[in-house]
């Protein structure tokens, strides 16, 4: 989540980079984003786009943790993050939504394991950070995403 978005509160890791910054980032990285996702169809489609392997680390971090490992899905699934675009969406809204857990019209990044309502609408999911693994809060990390196909 950019910091200076209006979504700032609910985000387990907050950014620097503009949601502009990051998208046009992950394309010189060769990254193709799906731009599949509308207002219209958010509830019934999983994202598209290159798919994102993410990653965090931190001073003291045993390791770099997959993002996997750092956010708990509460049924057991994996997070297939995918490069969904939506930048036009993402200026307007301002949300500053750079990485959503589900399948999102606004977010440049989403999971495409969940359609978007998934959460907060439905309550198919919870999504928590995993405090066994995870610094104290405010801890500056960096967080690294490998396009994968």
């Amino acid at each position: 989540m950019f910091k200076d978005g209006s979504n700032g509160h609910k985000s387990l890791f907050m950014g620097y980079a503009t949601p502009k910054a990051f998208y046009e980032a992950l394309k010189e990285a060769g990254g193709t984003p799906g731009e599949n996702m509308t207002m219209d169809n958010k509830e019934t489609t999983h994202v598209t786009g290159s798919k994102l392997d993410i990653s965090v680390n931190w001073q003291g971090a045993a390791k770099a943790y997959s993002f996997d490992e750092v956010i708990v899905d509460s049924n057991g699934k994996k997070l297939d993050m995918r490069f969904g675009g939506n930048l036009t969406a993402a200026e307007e809204k301002k949300t500053g939504c750079l990485v959503c857990l589900d399948s999102c019209p606004v977010g440049i990044v989403s999971n495409a394991t969940y359609t978007y309502g998934a959460v907060e609408k439905r309550g198919e999911v919870k999504f928590k950070g995993n405090a066994s693994v995870l610094p104290a809060d405010n801890t500056l990390a960096t967080v690294t995403f490998k396009i994968t196909e």
